[in-house]
Protein backbone atom coordinates (compact mmCIF):
# COMPACT_ATOMS: atom_id res chain seq x y z
CA UNK A 1 0.00 0.00 0.00
CA UNK A 2 2.80 2.34 0.94
CA UNK A 3 4.63 1.64 -2.31
CA UNK A 4 1.52 2.40 -4.40
CA UNK A 5 1.07 5.72 -2.65
CA UNK A 6 4.66 6.59 -3.39
CA UNK A 7 4.03 5.99 -7.11
CA UNK A 8 0.70 7.82 -7.30
CA UNK A 9 1.54 10.82 -5.13
CA UNK A 10 4.11 12.41 -7.49
CA UNK A 11 1.68 12.10 -10.45
CA UNK A 12 -1.16 13.67 -8.43
CA UNK A 13 1.24 16.41 -7.30
CA UNK A 14 2.33 17.14 -10.88
CA UNK A 15 -1.30 17.55 -11.99
CA UNK A 16 -1.98 19.78 -9.00
CA UNK A 17 0.95 22.05 -9.86
CA UNK A 18 -0.10 22.07 -13.54
CA UNK A 19 -3.64 23.22 -12.77
CA UNK A 20 -2.36 25.73 -10.23
CA UNK A 21 -0.01 27.25 -12.82
CA UNK A 22 -2.73 27.21 -15.46
CA UNK A 23 -5.10 28.98 -13.10
CA UNK A 24 -2.49 31.60 -12.21
CA UNK A 25 -1.66 32.09 -15.88
CA UNK A 26 -5.29 32.73 -16.77
CA UNK A 27 -5.67 35.07 -13.86
CA UNK A 28 -2.59 37.05 -14.81
CA UNK A 29 -3.65 37.40 -18.43
CA UNK A 30 -7.16 38.35 -17.45
CA UNK A 31 -6.05 41.14 -15.14
CA UNK A 32 -3.28 42.73 -17.22
CA UNK A 33 -3.80 44.86 -20.32
CA UNK A 34 -0.79 45.13 -22.66
CA UNK A 35 -0.81 48.22 -24.88
CA UNK A 36 1.60 48.26 -27.80
CA UNK A 37 3.25 51.69 -28.12
CA UNK A 38 5.88 53.01 -30.47
CA UNK A 39 8.26 54.84 -28.16
CA UNK A 40 9.29 55.70 -24.64
CA UNK A 41 7.67 58.64 -22.90
CA UNK A 42 10.08 61.55 -22.56
CA UNK A 43 8.70 63.04 -19.32
CA UNK A 44 6.05 61.84 -16.84
CA UNK A 45 5.82 65.10 -14.90
CA UNK A 46 2.46 66.49 -16.14
CA UNK A 47 3.74 70.05 -15.80
CA UNK A 48 6.40 69.29 -18.40
CA UNK A 49 4.92 66.51 -20.56
CA UNK A 50 3.89 67.49 -24.09
CA UNK A 51 4.55 64.45 -26.31
CA UNK A 52 1.79 61.92 -26.92
CA UNK A 53 3.78 58.98 -25.48
CA UNK A 54 4.12 60.81 -22.15
CA UNK A 55 0.58 62.17 -22.11
CA UNK A 56 -0.94 58.73 -22.63
CA UNK A 57 0.77 57.54 -19.46
CA UNK A 58 -0.05 60.63 -17.41
CA UNK A 59 -3.69 60.26 -18.57
CA UNK A 60 -4.17 57.44 -16.07
CA UNK A 61 -1.53 58.30 -13.46
CA UNK A 62 -2.82 61.81 -12.71
CA UNK A 63 -6.12 63.61 -12.40
CA UNK A 64 -6.94 67.20 -13.29
CA UNK A 65 -9.33 69.76 -11.86
CA UNK A 66 -11.47 69.25 -14.97
CA UNK A 67 -11.13 67.23 -18.16
CA UNK A 68 -12.80 66.87 -21.55
CA UNK A 69 -15.17 64.06 -22.39
CA UNK A 70 -15.33 62.28 -25.76
CA UNK A 71 -17.34 65.20 -27.18
CA UNK A 72 -14.81 67.82 -25.95
CA UNK A 73 -17.15 69.10 -23.21
CA UNK A 74 -15.54 70.29 -19.97
CA UNK A 75 -16.54 67.87 -17.17
CA UNK A 76 -15.53 67.47 -13.49
CA UNK A 77 -12.50 65.48 -12.42
CA UNK A 78 -10.83 66.42 -9.11
CA UNK A 79 -13.18 69.39 -8.87
CA UNK A 80 -16.69 68.05 -8.31
CA UNK A 81 -18.11 71.49 -9.16
CA UNK A 82 -17.11 75.10 -9.79
CA UNK A 83 -18.71 78.52 -9.95
CA UNK A 84 -17.99 82.02 -11.21
CA UNK A 85 -18.94 84.77 -8.73
CA UNK A 86 -17.83 87.27 -11.38
CA UNK A 87 -16.14 87.34 -14.80
CA UNK A 88 -12.63 87.03 -13.38
CA UNK A 89 -13.07 84.58 -10.48
CA UNK A 90 -13.41 80.79 -10.58
CA UNK A 91 -14.04 78.84 -7.38
CA UNK A 92 -13.39 75.09 -7.49
CA UNK A 93 -14.74 72.65 -4.90
CA UNK A 94 -12.52 69.57 -4.67
CA UNK A 95 -13.71 66.03 -4.07
CA UNK A 96 -13.10 64.79 -0.56
CA UNK A 97 -11.29 61.57 0.20
CA UNK A 98 -8.94 61.72 -2.79
CA UNK A 99 -5.45 60.36 -2.06
CA UNK A 100 -2.15 60.43 -3.88
CA UNK A 101 -0.49 57.11 -4.62
CA UNK A 102 1.61 57.38 -1.45
CA UNK A 103 -1.57 57.66 0.67
CA UNK A 104 -1.34 61.41 1.29
CA UNK A 105 -4.69 63.22 0.97
CA UNK A 106 -5.11 65.68 -1.90
CA UNK A 107 -5.77 69.25 -0.74
CA UNK A 108 -6.18 72.67 -2.30
CA UNK A 109 -2.53 73.34 -1.40
CA UNK A 110 -1.46 70.72 -3.96
CA UNK A 111 -3.56 72.41 -6.64
CA UNK A 112 -2.11 75.83 -5.80
CA UNK A 113 1.43 74.47 -5.77
CA UNK A 114 0.97 72.78 -9.15
CA UNK A 115 -0.09 75.98 -10.90
CA UNK A 116 2.34 78.20 -8.98
CA UNK A 117 5.22 75.95 -10.03
CA UNK A 118 4.12 76.11 -13.68
CA UNK A 119 4.08 79.91 -13.39
CA UNK A 120 7.62 79.84 -11.93
CA UNK A 121 10.15 80.50 -14.74
CA UNK A 122 12.72 78.25 -13.07
CA UNK A 123 10.65 75.13 -13.84
CA UNK A 124 10.75 75.99 -17.57
CA UNK A 125 7.33 74.46 -18.10
CA UNK A 126 6.15 74.63 -21.74
CA UNK A 127 2.68 75.25 -20.26
CA UNK A 128 3.67 78.43 -18.47
CA UNK A 129 2.06 80.72 -21.06
CA UNK A 130 -1.34 79.11 -20.38
CA UNK A 131 -1.16 80.43 -16.79
CA UNK A 132 -0.35 84.04 -17.74
CA UNK A 133 -3.96 85.26 -17.23
CA UNK A 134 -3.84 84.22 -13.55
CA UNK A 135 -3.50 87.11 -11.13
CA UNK A 136 -3.79 85.21 -7.87
CA UNK A 137 -4.54 81.73 -6.54
CA UNK A 138 -6.23 81.60 -3.14
CA UNK A 139 -6.68 78.56 -0.91
CA UNK A 140 -10.02 79.05 0.85
CA UNK A 141 -9.93 75.77 2.78
CA UNK A 142 -8.61 72.23 2.29
CA UNK A 143 -11.12 71.48 -0.43
CA UNK A 144 -11.83 74.91 -1.94
CA UNK A 145 -9.60 77.03 -4.14
CA UNK A 146 -10.18 80.16 -6.20
CA UNK A 147 -8.39 81.52 -9.24
CA UNK A 148 -8.53 85.28 -9.72
CA UNK A 149 -7.74 86.39 -13.27
CA UNK A 150 -6.27 89.65 -14.50
CA UNK A 151 -9.19 90.02 -16.88
CA UNK A 152 -11.92 87.79 -18.35
CA UNK A 153 -10.29 84.86 -20.11
CA UNK A 154 -12.37 82.67 -22.44
CA UNK A 155 -10.29 79.45 -22.52
CA UNK A 156 -9.58 79.39 -18.78
CA UNK A 157 -11.37 76.10 -18.04
CA UNK A 158 -9.52 74.38 -20.88
CA UNK A 159 -6.27 75.48 -19.28
CA UNK A 160 -7.31 73.77 -16.05
CA UNK A 161 -6.84 70.40 -17.76
CA UNK A 162 -3.55 69.96 -16.00
CA UNK A 163 -2.36 67.00 -13.93
CA UNK A 164 -2.10 67.85 -10.23
CA UNK A 165 1.15 66.90 -8.47
CA UNK A 166 1.71 66.31 -4.73
CA UNK A 167 3.32 69.38 -3.19
CA UNK A 168 5.20 67.44 -0.51
CA UNK A 169 7.00 65.38 -3.16
CA UNK A 170 7.37 67.84 -6.04
CA UNK A 171 8.87 70.67 -3.98
CA UNK A 172 11.79 68.43 -2.95
CA UNK A 173 14.30 68.75 -5.81
CA UNK A 174 15.64 65.26 -5.00
CA UNK A 175 12.39 63.73 -6.24
CA UNK A 176 12.13 63.33 -9.99
CA UNK A 177 8.50 63.18 -11.11
CA UNK A 178 9.71 62.94 -14.70
CA UNK A 179 10.75 59.34 -14.05
CA UNK A 180 8.87 58.59 -10.81
CA UNK A 181 5.37 60.06 -11.13
CA UNK A 182 3.04 60.22 -8.14
CA UNK A 183 -0.54 61.18 -8.90
CA UNK A 184 -4.09 60.43 -7.79
CA UNK A 185 -5.06 58.48 -10.92
CA UNK A 186 -6.49 54.99 -11.33
CA UNK A 187 -3.05 53.51 -11.97
CA UNK A 188 0.38 54.07 -10.46
CA UNK A 189 3.80 53.39 -11.94
CA UNK A 190 5.34 50.19 -10.59
CA UNK A 191 8.13 49.51 -13.08
CA UNK A 192 9.84 51.27 -15.98
CA UNK A 193 12.32 49.30 -18.06
CA UNK A 194 13.56 51.89 -20.54
CA UNK A 195 13.01 50.88 -24.19
CA UNK A 196 11.13 47.80 -22.96
CA UNK A 197 7.97 48.57 -20.98
CA UNK A 198 6.19 50.64 -18.36
CA UNK A 199 4.10 48.70 -15.91
CA UNK A 200 1.28 50.38 -13.99
CA UNK A 201 -0.53 48.84 -11.02
CA UNK A 202 -4.14 49.45 -10.05
CA UNK A 203 -4.70 52.16 -7.45
CA UNK A 204 -6.67 50.33 -4.74
CA UNK A 205 -7.80 53.66 -3.22
CA UNK A 206 -8.90 55.38 -6.42
CA UNK A 207 -11.74 57.77 -5.60
CA UNK A 208 -13.97 56.49 -8.42
CA UNK A 209 -13.39 52.87 -7.43
CA UNK A 210 -10.63 50.39 -8.13
CA UNK A 211 -10.00 49.78 -11.86
CA UNK A 212 -11.19 46.47 -13.31
CA UNK A 213 -7.65 45.53 -14.34
CA UNK A 214 -4.79 44.77 -11.96
CA UNK A 215 -2.16 46.10 -14.33
CA UNK A 216 -1.68 48.12 -17.50
CA UNK A 217 1.57 47.52 -19.38
CA UNK A 218 2.80 49.91 -22.06
CA UNK A 219 5.02 47.65 -24.14
CA UNK A 220 7.48 49.67 -26.21
CA UNK A 221 7.75 48.18 -29.71
CA UNK A 222 9.23 50.67 -32.21
CA UNK A 223 8.69 48.39 -35.22
CA UNK A 224 5.08 48.44 -36.43
CA UNK A 225 5.27 44.95 -37.97
CA UNK A 226 6.38 43.47 -34.67
CA UNK A 227 3.63 45.38 -32.80
CA UNK A 228 0.96 43.94 -35.09
CA UNK A 229 2.36 40.41 -34.93
CA UNK A 230 2.27 40.56 -31.14
CA UNK A 231 -1.32 41.82 -31.30
CA UNK A 232 -2.33 38.99 -33.61
CA UNK A 233 -0.78 36.31 -31.42
CA UNK A 234 -2.28 37.85 -28.24
CA UNK A 235 0.81 39.10 -26.36
CA UNK A 236 -0.42 42.68 -27.03
CA UNK A 237 -4.09 43.50 -26.50
CA UNK A 238 -4.49 47.06 -27.80
CA UNK A 239 -2.86 49.44 -30.28
CA UNK A 240 -4.16 52.97 -30.85
CA UNK A 241 -3.01 54.71 -34.03
CA UNK A 242 0.54 54.06 -35.17
CA UNK A 243 -1.02 51.49 -37.54
CA UNK A 244 -0.13 51.48 -41.23
CA UNK A 245 -3.28 51.98 -43.31
CA UNK A 246 -1.98 49.17 -45.57
CA UNK A 247 -2.80 46.54 -42.94
CA UNK A 248 -6.27 47.76 -41.90
CA UNK A 249 -8.14 45.38 -44.22
CA UNK A 250 -6.09 42.43 -42.96
CA UNK A 251 -6.83 43.31 -39.35
CA UNK A 252 -10.55 43.73 -40.09
CA UNK A 253 -10.66 40.17 -41.43
CA UNK A 254 -9.06 38.68 -38.31
CA UNK A 255 -11.87 37.09 -36.22
CA UNK A 256 -9.86 37.57 -33.01
CA UNK A 257 -9.63 41.35 -33.43
CA UNK A 258 -11.95 44.34 -33.59
CA UNK A 259 -11.35 47.88 -34.87
CA UNK A 260 -12.77 51.27 -33.96
CA UNK A 261 -12.38 54.17 -36.42
CA UNK A 262 -13.53 57.72 -35.69
CA UNK A 263 -12.73 61.15 -37.10
CA UNK A 264 -10.33 62.89 -34.76
CA UNK A 265 -8.98 66.39 -34.26
CA UNK A 266 -5.34 65.50 -34.84
CA UNK A 267 -3.72 67.90 -37.28
CA UNK A 268 -0.62 66.97 -39.32
CA UNK A 269 1.59 69.68 -40.76
CA UNK A 270 5.00 70.65 -42.06
CA UNK A 271 6.82 73.13 -39.85
CA UNK A 272 9.58 75.56 -40.85
CA UNK A 273 12.42 77.37 -39.16
CA UNK A 274 11.51 80.94 -40.09
CA UNK A 275 14.97 82.20 -39.11
CA UNK A 276 16.46 80.08 -41.89
CA UNK A 277 17.82 82.17 -44.77
CA UNK A 278 15.81 80.23 -47.38
CA UNK A 279 12.63 79.33 -45.53
CA UNK A 280 11.98 82.78 -44.10
CA UNK A 281 10.92 83.72 -47.66
CA UNK A 282 7.11 83.33 -47.79
CA UNK A 283 7.16 82.57 -51.52
CA UNK A 284 9.42 79.59 -50.89
CA UNK A 285 6.96 78.24 -48.30
CA UNK A 286 4.06 78.79 -50.70
CA UNK A 287 5.99 76.99 -53.43
CA UNK A 288 6.58 74.00 -51.17
CA UNK A 289 2.87 73.96 -50.29
CA UNK A 290 1.89 73.86 -53.99
CA UNK A 291 4.47 71.15 -54.72
CA UNK A 292 2.90 68.63 -52.29
CA UNK A 293 0.14 66.38 -53.57
CA UNK A 294 -1.85 65.79 -50.37
CA UNK A 295 -4.71 63.94 -52.07
CA UNK A 296 -2.28 61.43 -53.57
CA UNK A 297 -0.65 60.78 -50.19
CA UNK A 298 -4.03 60.42 -48.45
CA UNK A 299 -5.23 57.97 -51.11
CA UNK A 300 -2.11 55.84 -51.53
CA UNK A 301 -0.44 55.95 -48.11
CA UNK A 302 -3.16 56.94 -45.65
CA UNK A 303 -5.70 54.75 -47.49
CA UNK A 304 -8.38 57.35 -46.92
CA UNK A 305 -7.84 57.57 -43.14
CA UNK A 306 -7.42 61.35 -43.31
CA UNK A 307 -9.01 64.43 -44.87
CA UNK A 308 -7.09 67.43 -46.33
CA UNK A 309 -6.51 70.22 -43.81
CA UNK A 310 -6.63 73.97 -44.32
CA UNK A 311 -5.51 74.92 -40.80
CA UNK A 312 -5.28 73.88 -37.17
CA UNK A 313 -9.04 73.75 -36.59
CA UNK A 314 -11.02 70.96 -38.22
CA UNK A 315 -14.29 71.58 -40.13
CA UNK A 316 -16.25 70.26 -37.12
CA UNK A 317 -14.87 73.02 -34.87
CA UNK A 318 -17.17 75.93 -33.95
CA UNK A 319 -14.49 78.47 -34.95
CA UNK A 320 -13.45 76.84 -38.24
CA UNK A 321 -13.00 79.30 -41.10
CA UNK A 322 -13.30 77.70 -44.59
CA UNK A 323 -12.45 80.84 -46.58
CA UNK A 324 -8.70 80.86 -46.15
CA UNK A 325 -5.93 80.74 -48.74
CA UNK A 326 -5.53 77.19 -50.00
CA UNK A 327 -2.62 75.52 -51.77
CA UNK A 328 -3.81 72.94 -54.30
CA UNK A 329 -1.23 70.72 -55.95
CA UNK A 330 0.29 72.83 -58.73
CA UNK A 331 3.98 72.13 -59.51
CA UNK A 332 4.05 74.74 -62.30
CA UNK A 333 2.97 77.44 -59.88
CA UNK A 334 5.50 76.14 -57.36
CA UNK A 335 8.31 76.58 -59.91
CA UNK A 336 7.12 80.08 -60.79
CA UNK A 337 7.05 81.09 -57.10
CA UNK A 338 10.58 79.77 -56.61
CA UNK A 339 11.75 81.82 -59.58
CA UNK A 340 10.10 84.92 -58.09
CA UNK A 341 11.71 84.17 -54.71
CA UNK A 342 15.15 84.42 -56.33
CA UNK A 343 15.87 80.70 -56.71
CA UNK A 344 15.84 79.97 -60.46
CA UNK A 345 16.52 76.43 -61.64
CA UNK A 346 20.23 76.45 -62.66
CA UNK A 347 19.82 73.83 -65.42
CA UNK A 348 16.13 73.68 -66.29
CA UNK A 349 15.01 70.10 -65.90
CA UNK A 350 18.56 68.93 -65.24
CA UNK A 351 19.87 67.34 -62.04
CA UNK A 352 21.12 70.52 -60.38
CA UNK A 353 18.75 71.76 -57.62
CA UNK A 354 17.70 75.31 -56.86
CA UNK A 355 18.75 74.74 -53.24
CA UNK A 356 18.83 71.97 -50.62
CA UNK A 357 16.95 71.74 -47.31
CA UNK A 358 17.12 69.26 -44.44
CA UNK A 359 13.83 67.54 -43.64
CA UNK A 360 13.51 65.80 -40.26
CA UNK A 361 11.02 63.15 -39.27
CA UNK A 362 10.69 60.30 -36.78
CA UNK A 363 11.36 56.63 -37.47
CA UNK A 364 7.65 55.84 -37.60
CA UNK A 365 7.30 53.79 -40.79
CA UNK A 366 4.25 55.61 -42.16
CA UNK A 367 5.81 59.03 -41.49
CA UNK A 368 9.02 57.93 -43.20
CA UNK A 369 7.06 56.82 -46.27
CA UNK A 370 5.20 60.13 -46.34
CA UNK A 371 8.50 62.00 -46.00
CA UNK A 372 9.95 60.02 -48.91
CA UNK A 373 6.99 60.94 -51.12
CA UNK A 374 7.27 64.62 -50.15
CA UNK A 375 10.99 64.43 -50.84
CA UNK A 376 10.29 63.13 -54.36
CA UNK A 377 7.56 65.73 -54.99
CA UNK A 378 9.88 68.58 -54.00
CA UNK A 379 12.63 67.24 -56.24
CA UNK A 380 10.20 67.63 -59.14
CA UNK A 381 10.18 71.41 -58.65
CA UNK A 382 13.95 71.66 -58.16
CA UNK A 383 14.29 71.44 -54.35
CA UNK A 384 16.79 68.89 -53.08
CA UNK A 385 15.63 67.37 -49.81
CA UNK A 386 18.00 65.69 -47.38
CA UNK A 387 15.65 63.48 -45.37
CA UNK A 388 16.79 62.45 -41.91
CA UNK A 389 14.82 60.22 -39.54
CA UNK A 390 15.55 59.85 -35.83
CA UNK A 391 14.21 57.88 -32.88
CA UNK A 392 11.44 59.83 -31.20
CA UNK A 393 13.34 61.30 -28.24
CA UNK A 394 16.13 62.71 -30.40
CA UNK A 395 13.74 63.96 -33.07
CA UNK A 396 11.41 65.71 -30.63
CA UNK A 397 14.32 67.25 -28.72
CA UNK A 398 15.64 68.74 -31.97
CA UNK A 399 12.24 70.21 -32.85
CA UNK A 400 11.73 71.73 -29.41
CA UNK A 401 15.20 73.29 -29.47
CA UNK A 402 14.79 74.75 -32.98
CA UNK A 403 17.41 72.46 -34.50
CA UNK A 404 15.71 71.99 -37.87
CA UNK A 405 14.94 73.54 -41.23
CA UNK A 406 11.78 71.61 -42.04
CA UNK A 407 9.94 68.82 -40.20
CA UNK A 408 6.63 66.95 -40.03
CA UNK A 409 4.59 66.51 -36.86
CA UNK A 410 1.02 66.16 -35.64
CA UNK A 411 -0.82 68.27 -33.09
CA UNK A 412 -3.00 65.98 -30.99
CA UNK A 413 -6.31 66.96 -29.41
CA UNK A 414 -6.80 70.41 -30.94
CA UNK A 415 -9.97 71.78 -29.30
CA UNK A 416 -9.89 75.34 -27.95
CA UNK A 417 -8.66 77.92 -30.52
CA UNK A 418 -6.47 79.48 -27.86
CA UNK A 419 -3.91 76.95 -29.08
CA UNK A 420 -2.92 79.70 -31.53
CA UNK A 421 -1.38 81.54 -28.58
CA UNK A 422 0.70 78.50 -27.66
CA UNK A 423 1.90 77.85 -31.20
CA UNK A 424 2.06 81.17 -33.08
CA UNK A 425 2.20 84.02 -30.56
CA UNK A 426 5.58 85.73 -30.85
CA UNK A 427 6.14 85.44 -27.08
CA UNK A 428 5.56 81.66 -27.08
CA UNK A 429 9.03 80.67 -28.28
CA UNK A 430 10.26 77.59 -26.30
CA UNK A 431 10.42 77.07 -23.38
CA UNK A 432 7.47 79.48 -22.92
CA UNK A 433 5.38 77.77 -25.60
CA UNK A 434 5.56 75.88 -28.88
CA UNK A 435 6.41 78.62 -31.40
CA UNK A 436 9.30 76.46 -32.51
CA UNK A 437 9.68 78.09 -35.91
CA UNK A 438 10.10 81.59 -34.37
CA UNK A 439 7.11 83.03 -36.25
CA UNK A 440 6.33 86.69 -35.49
CA UNK A 441 3.44 88.85 -36.64
CA UNK A 442 2.41 91.80 -34.47
CA UNK A 443 -1.06 92.09 -36.03
CA UNK A 444 -1.64 88.39 -35.30
CA UNK A 445 -0.40 88.85 -31.73
CA UNK A 446 -3.04 91.51 -31.12
CA UNK A 447 -5.80 89.29 -32.51
CA UNK A 448 -4.66 86.30 -30.46
CA UNK A 449 -4.79 88.44 -27.31
CA UNK A 450 -8.28 89.65 -28.21
CA UNK A 451 -9.41 86.07 -28.76
CA UNK A 452 -8.21 85.10 -25.31
CA UNK A 453 -10.06 87.88 -23.52
CA UNK A 454 -13.33 87.96 -25.47
CA UNK A 455 -16.11 85.97 -23.78
CA UNK A 456 -18.77 86.54 -26.45
CA UNK A 457 -18.71 83.44 -28.67
CA UNK A 458 -19.69 85.18 -31.92
CA UNK A 459 -17.05 87.88 -31.42
CA UNK A 460 -14.48 85.19 -30.67
CA UNK A 461 -15.44 83.37 -33.84
CA UNK A 462 -14.86 86.50 -35.94
CA UNK A 463 -11.47 87.06 -34.32
CA UNK A 464 -10.34 83.49 -34.97
CA UNK A 465 -11.61 83.75 -38.53
CA UNK A 466 -9.09 86.55 -39.11
CA UNK A 467 -6.37 84.61 -37.31
CA UNK A 468 -6.87 81.59 -39.57
CA UNK A 469 -6.72 83.77 -42.68
CA UNK A 470 -3.44 85.38 -41.59
CA UNK A 471 -1.83 82.03 -40.71
CA UNK A 472 -2.88 80.53 -44.05
CA UNK A 473 -1.39 83.50 -45.90
CA UNK A 474 1.87 83.62 -43.92
CA UNK A 475 2.21 79.81 -43.91
CA UNK A 476 4.48 79.24 -40.90
CA UNK A 477 2.99 75.74 -41.24
CA UNK A 478 1.88 73.84 -44.32
CA UNK A 479 -1.39 72.13 -43.44
CA UNK A 480 -1.47 68.49 -44.51
CA UNK A 481 -4.48 66.59 -43.12
CA UNK A 482 -6.71 65.76 -40.17
CA UNK A 483 -6.16 62.15 -39.17
CA UNK A 484 -8.82 59.61 -38.30
CA UNK A 485 -8.20 57.76 -35.05
CA UNK A 486 -7.94 53.98 -35.30
CA UNK A 487 -7.80 51.51 -32.44
CA UNK A 488 -7.38 47.76 -32.95
CA UNK A 489 -7.75 45.35 -30.05
CA UNK A 490 -8.43 41.79 -29.02
CA UNK A 491 -12.10 40.96 -29.35
CA UNK A 492 -12.42 40.01 -25.67
CA UNK A 493 -11.39 43.51 -24.58
CA UNK A 494 -14.36 45.56 -23.39
CA UNK A 495 -14.90 49.15 -22.30
CA UNK A 496 -12.30 50.92 -24.45
CA UNK A 497 -13.38 54.24 -25.99
CA UNK A 498 -11.65 56.44 -28.55
CA UNK A 499 -11.15 60.07 -27.57
CA UNK A 500 -10.63 62.72 -30.28
CA UNK A 501 -7.28 63.70 -28.75
CA UNK A 502 -6.04 60.09 -28.29
CA UNK A 503 -6.42 60.25 -24.50
CA UNK A 504 -6.33 56.95 -22.63
CA UNK A 505 -8.83 57.95 -19.95
CA UNK A 506 -11.02 54.93 -20.65
CA UNK A 507 -8.31 52.46 -19.60
CA UNK A 508 -9.62 52.76 -16.05
CA UNK A 509 -12.87 51.12 -17.23
CA UNK A 510 -11.40 48.47 -19.54
CA UNK A 511 -11.73 44.77 -18.77
CA UNK A 512 -11.71 41.40 -20.52
CA UNK A 513 -15.00 39.60 -21.02
CA UNK A 514 -13.79 36.73 -18.81
CA UNK A 515 -13.76 39.25 -15.93
CA UNK A 516 -17.52 39.83 -15.85
CA UNK A 517 -17.78 38.37 -12.37
CA UNK A 518 -15.10 40.57 -10.81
Amino acid sequence: MGRKLQKIQPVWFVFFIFFLLLSCSKGDMGSALVVGVETNPTNLDPRLAVDIASLQVTDIVYNRLVKKDRHSNIVPDLAEKWEMPDDTTYVFHLRKGVKFHDGTPLTADDVKYTFDSIRDPSLKSPKRSSTSPIKEIRVIDKHTISFVLKRPFAPFLSNMIQGIVPMHIAKDKKNNLSRNPVGTGPYKLSKWEFDQKLELAANEDYFEGRPRLDRVVYKIIPDQTVRLLELEKGSVHLIQNGISPDVISRLEQNPKLKLIKETGVNYSYIGFNLEDSILKNKKVRHAIAHAINREDIIKNIQKGLAIPATGLLSPSHWAYEPKVRKFPYDPKKAKRLLDEAGYPDPDGDGPKPRFAIRYKTSQNQVRKRIAEVIQEQLIQVGIKVEMRSYEWGTFFSDIRSGNFQMYTLTWVGVTDPDIYYYIFYSGSVPPKGANRGRYSNKALDRLIEQGRYTLDLEKRKRIYSEIQKIIAEDSPYISLWYLKNVAVMRKELKGFELYPGEQFYSLKDVFFDNQEGR
